[in-house]
């Protein structure tokens, strides 16, 4: 395992989460975690995610960024501001989804998460999928790719193979895409936000229709 060591005495996610019964209690312990010392040490604020009553879609990016770090909220950004326009042609308001990362703190210097801090995070995300239990779950971008289909996991191929069957985690329908930073990064008229809104408009389309899985 690579990655800084937890801090001495911390309660472990894994035990912390399967503890909580409500999304509020879950906030309070995950504001309390301190298992990966780098980042507890380097973060001004814990992002949990927000969760809005009977929301149907989960959206799971990767980390908190600088704004979202200084705000607590997730995707306040220029990612956060492209994310919302393209919920918005999808039909689909950012009051009715919720959002969370697969990290809850900002890596120092926006670095990719360690697989050692993915691996110690997992339980929060794990547990937050229980406690929405989604229609359809996102996961924007490659890290969220790799937690739920592993190591290796690419976002077209996975696209590719989500045209002709459900991808599932758990029994939960997963729609792969890209982030919102990769679709700002290759500009308007590339492929990955072209995407992003093709697959937005598909989730919209499944929350529509009675769960079939």
């Amino acid at each position: 395992m690579t990655g800084e060591l937890p801090v001495a005495g911390t309660v472990e996610p894994e035990a912390a989460a399967a503890s909580v019964t409500s999304w509020d209690d879950l906030v309070v312990r995950v504001q309390a975690c301190v298992a990966c010392a780098e980042l507890a040490a380097s973060r001004t604020r814990v992002v949990p995610g927000q969760r809005p009553p009977g929301a149907d879609v989960l959206l799971v990016g990767e980390a908190p960024g600088a704004l979202e770090d200084e705000t607590g909220v997730p995707f306040v950004g220029r990612s956060g501001q492209l994310l919302d326009g393209l919920l918005g042609e999808a039909g689909l308001r950012r009051e009715q989804v919720a959002v969370t990362n697969v990290l809850k703190c900002r890596p120092p210097a926006n670095r990719k998460p360690r697989r050692a801090e993915v691996n110690r995070c997992r339980p929060w995300l794990e547990r937050q999928l229980e406690l929405v239990d989604p229609a359809v779950v996102v996961a924007l971008g490659g890290t969220a790719t790799e937690w739920f289909f592993g190591p290796g996991a690419r976002i077209a191929a996975l696209r590719e193979r989500g045209r002709s069957e459900p991808l599932l985690h758990h029994g939960r329908r997963v729609l792969v895409t890209y982030h919102p930073s990769a679709a700002i990064r290759f500009g308007p008229n590339g492929a990955p936000v072209a995407a992003l809104r093709e697959d937005l408009a598909e989730v919209a389309r499944i929350v529509a229709e009675p769960r079939a899985w």
